[in-house]
């Protein structure tokens, strides 16, 4: 390495190290301005402040990416897109431009709140049985680590479109940070080593990725070292360019092509110049005097995170405690019967009639309410999906951002599984989803996660698989107050449920509701499945009560902003290694 560049690096890590020290130092706002729920003596984490923006993010280079964007004057928007770029170069497990994934927008002046889907869509020539074998068996591997299972991505197009319609800043002016990180290298982080590492064997088998992450003796990239990606560079910049054409059409289009028939799948370059992200209009729903406004179909997050807040609303969890035997029972009991309506209804509403307005009424949560024994479990056998329709009527990574505007974002995009296929697209940099493997390959049979699924998500051309992704924002007064989101499978609506249940029912700050230990039932497997935080004295109690309890790791990534009068408020979640919350 040249000893420019040398000084450019080093430059540019004292640079983020001046930066993660002065947001560290930047002191909260006084203690007479604060309410007691944000800064208390009681407190044992407290979080970050800041008074004019804030980003909470993975990864957090991308992080000071977006913050500087912010103090530059640029709005949410404009900090979303250039922190969703560079993720795809400094967070390749999760950040990307080969996935896809949902946005929420909050515009403060208008007073309205858009969704955009840019989720995956399926490949034309994708049929339903396709992951099938002869004797109608589904076979794994062709619908997480194959061409198959690459459906066409999003992002690239959902970005753009947020920032063409809702931005103030050009594609160069945004983009050009991740294409400066692309081609004059980052710092390897102990945690990226470590996950490349832990996923070595499925990422070497692809030439094409090897090349990038692994040393010619097939050990991974180590801690200091200097990760280059100057494919992925020429890709940006041909997007900084032509806008989407740099992408789904010329060169890039073509090379991800290849890559995906060489691998055995079918997309075409009919498929991604076809490809279009849409707006959709979010999920709204009420707890304790608070607005609830998520993701709506093809997520099933929105949905079922207010399902479950309305069954948990005619229960008094402040006078339960939090993460006590009773309240993590009630928490259990309300997940499983919208997990069992979600393997039922949900799907990609371009295809299936989803009663999203049955599942999200408080009514219908009541029904679901009364079937629940306060003192004993259900078992999962004994639920089956209710009836929503007579109440009906007309890997993974998350981020938030916040403007001095009242501008808010909650974006979640992923590759679904960590690094997704773990196939690099020759020539592009760009690693390749394995997101088919959202859809039900067998009505019964369960994903990567252990999702069960149904007709509703079975396998069509041009569908877009189900996803858990639950970017959301909470209203108080008419204003954003929380906005939130998380990554981990199905463990998202669970993972996000609870920050607002943390937050709302039992007054913890963003950081203590951020840190609190995290549970979650999905219907089946029939279990609770806790981190190893729990004490063994409530997990005796569950059991006492007729639930199984499996320790498990650590669950999401959440990255949270709380907005209030005296100021911004963030926590990035300790679960994951260089996340970083950055604000001015």
């Amino acid at each position: 390495m040249s000893s420019t560049r040398m000084l450019k690096l080093a430059a540019l890590v004292a640079a983020m190290s001046l930066s993660l020290h002065v947001t560290a130092l930047q002191g909260p706002a006084p203690a007479s301005q604060a309410s007691e729920a944000i800064f208390s003596e009681n407190a044992i984490q407290h979080p970050v402040w800041a008074k004019n923006g804030m980003v909470a993010s993975q990864e957090a280079l991308a992080s000071a990416v977006g913050r500087d964007i912010l103090q530059q004057g640029g709005n949410a928007v404009d900090a979303a897109v250039g922190v969703g770029f560079a993720l795809a170069v400094t967070l390749p497990r999760a950040g990307n431009i080969g996935g896809g994934g949902f946005m929420l927008i909050h515009d403060a002046q208008k007073q309205e709140t858009v969704a955009i889907d840019y989720r995956e869509k399926a490949p034309q020539a994708a049929f339903r049985d396709m992951y099938l074998d002869e004797k109608g068996e589904a076979v794994e591997e062709r619908s997480r680590y194959h061409g198959l299972a690459v459906g066409v991505p999003g992002t690239v197009d959902g970005l753009l479109l947020a920032l063409e319609k809702h931005g103030t800043m050009s594609r160069e002016q945004v983009l050009a940070p991740a294409i400066r990180l692309a081609e004059e290298g980052f710092v390897v982080t102990p945690g990226l080593s470590t996950s490349l590492t832990g996923l070595s064997e499925r990422m070497r088998r692809w030439p094409s990725t090897a090349k990038i992450f692994f040393h010619p003796d097939g050990s991974a990239l180590q801690p200091g070292e200097v990760l280059k990606q100057p494919e992925l560079a020429a890709t940006l910049r041909r997007i900084a360019k032509d806008g989407r054409d740099g992408f789904y059409q010329g060169e890039t289009a073509e090379k991800i092509v290849a890559a995906v028939q060489g691998a055995g799948g079918s997309m075409t370059t009919a498929d991604l110049r076809d490809y279009k992200a849409v707006e959709r209009v979010p999920v709204r729903g009420t707890y304790r005097g608070y607005e609830v406004v998520s993701m709506p179909p093809p997520s099933s997050g929105g949905i079922h995170i207010i399902q479950i807040l309305n069954i948990l609303e005619g229960y008094d969890l402040r006078a339960s405690g939090a993460n006590t035997a009773q309240t993590i029972h009630r928490l259990a009991e309300a997940m499983k019967p919208a997990y069992a309506d979600r393997a039922e209804y949900l799907g990609d509403p371009d295809f299936v009639k989803v009663p999203v307005a049955g599942l999200i009424n408080k009514d219908y949560a009541a029904t679901l309410r009364q079937q629940i024994d306060d003192k004993k479990a259900r078992p999962g056998a004994e639920i089956r999906h209710g009836n929503p329709l007579p109440y009906e009527s007309d890997q993974t990574t998350h981020y938030s951002v916040v403007d001095k505007n009242g501008n808010a974002v909650s974006n979640t995009y992923t590759l679904n599984f960590s690094y997704g296929t773990g196939l690099v697209a020759e020539g592009t940099g760009i690693l390749l989803n394995n997101e088919m493997d959202d859809f039900s390959a067998k009505p019964g049979v369960p994903n990567g996660y252990g999702l069960i699924g149904g007709d509703a998500n079975a396998v069509q051309a041009g569908k877009r698989p189900l996803s858990s992704m639950s970017p959301t924002i909470v209203f108080k007064d008419g204003k954003p107050f929380l906005v939130t989101g998380s990554p981990g499978g199905s463990r998202i609506i669970s993972t996000v449920l609870q920050i607002i249940s943390n937050v709302i029912d039992h007054d913890m700050n963003i950081a203590e509701a951020t840190n609190a230990p995290r549970m979650h039932d999905q219907w089946t497997p029939d279990e609770i499945r806790v981190e190893h935080a729990l004490n063994d004295d409530t997990i005796r109690l569950l059991e006492g009560m007729g639930h199984t309890v499996v320790r498990k790791a650590t669950m999401g990534s959440t990255q949270s902003i709380m907005v209030t009068p005296e100021g911004l408020y963030g926590a990035s979640d300790p679960r994951i290694q260089d996340a970083a919350t950055l604000g001015y």
